[in-house]
């Protein structure tokens, strides 16, 4: 019998898809042509939200944005012509009511407003170099350019740094160990850098880097923004984040926050120097009096518990907020009051927003189901935020009270033509009889049996969950002919940090127990799964397990598919970027704790791989590099399994190019259609054995 919140999750999606005459499944192209919503900002009035809506080009290889504004009054949404003739970017309103962006429209990129009487007016007067996005003060009397520069930079001008001569041989010379990052090779010297002007006069004054004498990014690489600075109300002073810089990057998780007055007369000040964990996601309250940032109690563990703690700014007295709450702090905005902060966790494959009283630290749920974002709270308290869920993509929302208004329905016209499709959560006894989640998703109105795309999360320390994704999206994987099962083993988020926390040092050992006693849990549940077609699939972690299967439950699946996986856990490590990483998953370096390494190494199996596999791989990926999955199919190759390898030349460890995501998926499904039709291989339905 299923469960109650199985059923309410079900009622919720499918009231989402209504069923249309001539429904039809949704496609990548679909997944790739949709709308997308970004950049959301409220007018200092409260009565218009400025936002952006990426489109994809016809050859679907890049997308372009328009910016409309909203008017919380009417309902009407326009586009804002200016930002599109000035090549807009990073647009946001001020305390002045304009609308401040990035403009390259001239071949340099300025920062410009737009006036509510449609006058624009270009506030900065910059001799050359891009800017990669900027933060701008409460009151709008400074701004914080985020731009790439030397270290020695003087100012944003950088003219006192002159260009190194081109070498003839092209040879990049590193004397540091993080020599590349992510889809990047790190140019020596070079890092992501803030710079602070005053506007005196309508325009902007100054240019002094913030972060003299460090040496590390911010934002942090790859995945910082500018959640990770804050300027006080004033425009005064700014806080920042940043990990030091040298030989020690990749080993470290250590993120500080900075104090620097926003003219950079003084040499930042580290606020959070005797917490040698993480800190981060520095936001000041609306009086100045408070900063709220999240921290971590162990130093090296990206996935440790995110903490909201509080700091008075003028005693240095800092409070665990949420200390008493075992989860995770993932986004962070003050009420306009100060009395609350709304922040974003991950529960039990949902992602809620809830209300923090800063004087007691009560706790108010505002969101239940999906996926929810962006919040932006407003004096009469009412609440705008983004909302997706796994049935559908993000769209706008405003809650006033127990009344929630949709704001954008970008994607209507497609979701309409689309096949209701039921998502159900069901939980189990997993490893060490604890409670393990998971779920399915299937085509509604689906007849008979289906096969099944069993899908492994990556992270490890991750969840699908009830989300919308462009990428790994489960109701394009199931295409109206498979049900898609995933199950959010030991080591998934959303259940508690010792949930967390289980999978170190275990990564073959209670993550495979559980898949196999969830898939098990699921064919029992529902008779329409076709326990003998099943192909299991998954990504970086995801793509590790589908090589762990091949060696370690080589029996179960007529099919895996490979994307990005580790393959041989000795070369990983000493060819990865973030060795934090791998170090605290495995207790240590690889010098330090080979045993464990090996215990858990793909490479070790290889003589029982036996499953057809389609192995994945982007060339640009440097967090799993591509040689892994090149090691996956030579393997595979000289045991003569069923194989093919297919390769993104200008992809890191995602697929991110439109074109390339249509690809993707057309190779996906060819590869499952191929061994999990009827008519394929008699497997056993017993998934212990």
């Amino acid at each position: 019998m299923r469960n109650i919140l199985a059923l309410t999750a079900l009622a919720a999606a499918t009231a989402l898809t209504p069923f249309a005459a001539e429904a039809r499944p949704l496609t990548a192209q679909d997944l790739v042509e949709m709308k997308r919503l970004g950049g959301v900002s409220l007018s200092p009035d409260e009565d218009v939200v400025l936002y952006s809506v990426s489109e994809a080009s016809e050859d679907h290889a890049s997308r372009s944005s328009t910016y409309y504004v909203h008017s919380l009054v009417t309902g009407t949404a326009l586009p804002v012509d200016a930002l599109k003739e000035l090549e807009g970017r990073s647009a946001r309103f001020g305390a002045d009511g304009a609308i401040w962006f990035i403009s390259g429209s001239t071949g340099s990129d300025q920062i410009k407003r737009l006036l509510p009487d449609g006058t624009v007016e270009q506030v900065s007067d910059l001799g050359g170099g891009s800017i990669d996005d900027f933060v701008l003060a409460p009151n709008a009397a400074s701004v914080v350019l985020i731009a790439s520069r030397h270290l020695d930079c003087a100012d944003f001008e950088c003219a006192n740094v002159k260009p190194e001569s081109a070498s003839a041989d092209n040879a990049l010379e590193y004397d540091e160990i993080f020599v590349r990052h992510w889809d990047t090779w790190v140019t020596p010297g070079t890092k992501s850098r803030l710079f602070g002007y005053r506007i005196q006069g309508g325009k902007m004054v100054g240019g002094q880097p913030l972060d003299r004498g460090l040496t590390g990014n911010t934002p942090s690489k790859p995945f910082g923004g500018s959640e990770e600075i804050s300027i006080a109300p004033g425009g005064e002073a700014v806080y920042f984040s940043q990990r030091t810089g040298g030989n020690d990057e990749p080993t470290s998780y250590n993120l500080d926050i900075y104090y620097s007055p926003i003219d950079g007369a003084m040499a930042p000040y580290n606020l959070t120097s005797n917490n040698p964990a993480y800190d981060n996601q520095p936001t000041v309250s609306p009086d100045g009096q408070t900063l709220a940032y999240v921290a971590m109690a162990r130093p090296d563990y990206e996935s440790d518990r995110r903490v909201l703690h509080l700091r008075n700014l003028a005693t240095g007295e800092v409070h665990a907020l949420t200390g008493d709450w075992d989860t995770s702090i993932g986004s962070l905005t003050w009420t306009p009051d100060g009395s609350a902060l709304i922040v974003g966790v991950g529960e039990v494959m949902e992602h809620p927003l809830y209300r923090v009283e800063v004087a007691t630290g009560e706790r108010t749920a505002l969101t239940m189901r999906g996926n929810a974002g962006g919040a932006i709270p407003m004096r009469d308290g009412r609440l705008i935020y983004t909302l997706n869920s796994i049935v559908e993509p993000i769209d706008l929302f405003l809650k006033d009270g127990d009344e929630v208004t949709r704001l954008t329905d970008l994607n209507r016209d497609v979701l309409d033509e689309l096949d209701p499709v039921r998502f159900e959560k069901f939980s189990f006894d997993g490893a060490d009889g604890d409670t393990v989640w998971g779920f399915t998703l299937k085509p509604a109105e689906a007849e008979g049996e289906l096969p099944i795309a069993f899908v492994v999360h990556g992270g490890p320390q991750g969840s699908f969950g009830n989300s919308w994704s462009t990428r790994w999206n489960p109701r394009a994987l199931s295409g109206g002919r498979y049900a898609v099962v995933s199950v959010d083993f030991h080591g998934s988020t959303g259940y508690g940090q010792d949930f967390v926390d289980s999978i170190n040092k275990d990564w073959g050992g209670k993550p495979l127990e559980d898949l196999k006693l969830g898939l098990s849990h699921a064919l029992e549940q529902d008779d329409q799964l076709a326990g003998d077609r099943i192909c299991a699939l998954g990504a970086s972690y995801g793509g590790y397990m589908m090589n762990w299967i091949e060696g370690n439950w080589p029996d179960r699946f007529d099919c895996l598919i490979n994307h990005n996986g580790l393959f041989d856990m000795r070369s990983f490590y000493y060819s990865t970027e973030e060795l934090w990483f791998p170090r605290w998953d495995m207790g240590g370096s690889y010098a330090e704790a080979s045993e464990t390494y090996e215990r858990w190494n793909p490479v070790n199996y290889v003589e029982n791989w036996k499953t057809p596999m389609l192995v994945v791989l982007g060339l640009r990926d440097y967090r799993v590099p591509y040689s892994q999955g090149l090691g996956a199919f030579t393997a595979l190759q000289e045991r003569d399994v069923p194989s093919k390898l297919l390769v993104f030349p200008d992809e890191n460890h995602w697929v991110l190019n439109g074109a390339n995501s249509i690809r993707w998926h057309q190779e996906v499904h060819d590869w499952m259609d191929h061994w999990t039709k009827e008519d394929g291989p008699d497997r056993s339905l017993d998934t212990m054995e």
